[in-house]
């Protein structure tokens, strides 16, 4: 069985040593997302963002610009912000030492600074991020790499996305994490899995019908694209029946968007929920090996008519029945894994976000290509040994 058309071996969702290398190779050399321009929208206004150990938050400037920093002190390393938002009210202070900075991230002010000897606060900036903001979303990028730009890997899609007016949204609600005891690329590759969604989603499948379809981009794959029209809804679930009832013409929104349902997942962590009424993007945060936490907020364009208000509430039914049921396959999928018996897999040829997802982490972690699972202690050793002969 050709690599090309075969699942990661089990022991990928399992070994601490391989999470080690995942959390470097694929997770803090892409882009993460923090918010939406719309969750900070005055001066002094911060949103805060953690993964792994590191602590990141955004905050507009004195000039309505937006900055990034690692969330801590430049005097002893305390964590500066200890809320997901707020308001810092005129400068950042550290609650340790009473530290301060302004929005740029300049030192400002330090208490009994004259007891420092040759300190130069101009030497004592805040550490900034790497930076982009993209249809009003807010990203970041924790280590260096050749990784374009969010702009550059979405450039296929670009005019699709444009028509939903992302940079207009505004929060739904506040952030939500849901934590989910099994290896995050069970819930990334769930999410691509275009297969199961008439075996296991009786709800969603009468929604979208025969219509879902899936793709890779056609730029290296950054980006995998799902989609399913609504317009053919069986009504013999009760929210589909409703929602196709309720939800109101999308003015802005061509004919053949009105009932489109749209998901494009951002490699390796991050997922959008696209649909006519609003958007939600959920992002999954590896934990360990066998814990992820998903992390979530829906935003949506200003609209007050109540028919909207009506089908965002119904949307939300609908997915939570999609993810209960995904929810138990996901774990009945980590519990095959912990056997140590499941090897590989084979992947069907119209399987292609599978495919394309276990071709990129062979790549960046050779060692994944091993079926046997090498020794722990080995495993880094061994996968430094195969990317140097890889090139």
């Amino acid at each position: 069985m050709s690599n090309q058309y075969k699942s990661l071996p089990g022991w990928t969702y399992t070994s601490e040593a391989f999470f080690e290398l995942e959390k470097t190779e694929l997770i803090l050399k892409n882009w993460q997302l923090v918010c939406h321009l719309s969750n900070v929208p005055n001066s002094g206004d911060f949103f805060t963002f953690e993964i792994f150990n590191e602590r990141i938050f955004i905050i507009r400037d004195e000039d309505s610009n937006i900055k990034a920093f690692h969330n801590l002190c430049s005097h002893r390393g305390t964590k500066l912000i200890d809320e997901i938002s707020g308001n810092c009210n005129g400068k950042i202070t550290c609650p340790y030492h009473a530290w301060g900075y302004d929005f740029k991230g300049n030192l400002i002010k330090v208490p009994y600074e004259n007891k420092f000897k040759d300190l130069n606060k101009a030497e004592h900036k805040l550490q900034s991020v790497e930076l982009e903001i993209f249809q009003g979303f807010i990203f970041v990028k924790l280590l260096d790499s050749e990784v374009p730009s969010v702009k550059k890997q979405f450039e296929p899609y670009l005019d699709e996305i444009e028509q939903y007016r992302f940079e207009e949204m505004i929060p739904l609600g506040r952030v939500t994490m849901r934590p989910r005891h099994v290896n995050w690329k069970q819930i990334a590759d769930n999410y691509v899995d275009i297969l199961h969604i008439p075996v296991a989603h009786p709800g969603l499948s009468n929604l979208v019908g025969k219509s879902y379809g899936a793709e890779v981009s056609i730029n290296n794959g950054y980006v995998h694209k799902m989609w399913g029209d609504g317009k053919n809804i069986r009504n013999d679930e009760l929210s589909n029946k409703l929602y196709d009832k309720y939800l109101p013409p999308m003015n802005d929104l061509p004919p053949d968007k009105q009932r489109y349902w749209l998901y494009f997942r951002l490699w390796p962590n991050l997922a959008f929920d696209i649909y006519p009424e609003q958007m939600d993007f959920m992002q999954f945060i590896p934990i360990d090996a066998q814990t992820t936490m998903i992390r979530e907020i829906a935003y949506a364009l200003p609209d007050d008519r109540r028919e909207t208000k009506a089908a965002q509430y119904l949307n939300w039914r609908i997915n939570r029945q999609v993810n209960n049921e995904d929810t138990q396959l996901i774990n009945w999928v980590q519990e095959g894994m912990n056997t140590n018996h499941f090897k590989s897999g084979p992947l069907a040829e119209t399987e292609i976000c599978l495919i394309d997802s276990a071709t990129k982490i062979r790549n960046s972690i050779p060692v994944a290509a091993m079926e046997v699972k090498p020794e722990e202690s080995e495993l880094q050793r061994i996968n430094l040994e195969l990317k140097t002969l890889h090139t």
